[in-house]
C-alpha cells in the first residue's frame, strides 16, 4: 500500500492543461468524438478517482498504524480481523484500479482514449461515463468474456 500511496506524493500530479471545461460540462454524441474537451472531462473524472482511492488508503493506513488489535475477547478480535481482512482486499483491488487509471491517463496522452484496443471502433460515451477505464466497447468486452468462459470450461 505504500508504493500506492507514495505515487501521488512523488510528483504524480495532474498535468496543466490548455483545455478548460465549462462548468457542468458533459461530453455529448453530437460533438466530434475524443475532441479536446471530452478528453479533459475523462482526463479530470480520472485524476479525481485516483485522488479519491489514494486518500481512502492513506486512511486506512493510518488507522491500521496507530490503532493495532488490543481486542480482549476473541470473538471480538476474530470479528475485527476479519473486518480488517475484508478491508485490505478492497484496498488490493483499488491498487489494481490504481494502475488502470493510469493506463488510461496515458491512453489519453497518446491519443488512443476511448478506442477499444479490440476492435478500434469509439467506446460509446454512456459506457466511458459508466467506467471510464474501459478499453473495449460492449460488443468486444462480451466475446472476450465468453472466450473466457470457454477456455476455463476446457
Amino acid at each position: 500500500m505504500a508504493s500506492v500511496l507514495n505515487s501521488e506524493k512523488d510528483g504524480d500530479k495532474p498535468p496543466k492543461s490548455a483545455v478548460t471545461l465549462p462548468p457542468d460540462y458533459r461530453p455529448s454524441p453530437d460533438e466530434e468524438f475524443m475532441n479536446p474537451l471530452q478528453l479533459e472531462y475523462f482526463r479530470q473524472r480520472l485524476w479525481a478517482w485516483k485522488k479519491e482511492i489514494l486518500a481512502e488508503a492513506e486512511g486506512t493506513l493510518a488507522v491500521l498504524q496507530n490503532e493495532p488489535l488490543r481486542e480482549p475477547d476473541l470473538n471480538d478480535r476474530a470479528s475485527s480481523e476479519t473486518d480488517w481482512s475484508i478491508e485490505l482486499r478492497t484496498r488490493d483491488r483499488q491498487r489494481k484500479l490504481i494502475s488502470k487509471i493510469d493506463a488510461a491517463l496515458r491512453r489519453i496522452d497518446e491519443g488512443e482514449y476511448g478506442y477499444c484496443e479490440v476492435t478500434g471502433e469509439p467506446i460509446s460515451l454512456g459506457r466511458l461515463e459508466a467506467r471510464p477505464i474501459a478499453t473495449m466497447t460492449v460488443e468486444a468486452q462480451e466475446r472476450h468474456e465468453r472466450q473466457e468462459k470457454i477456455s476455463r470450461d476446457d
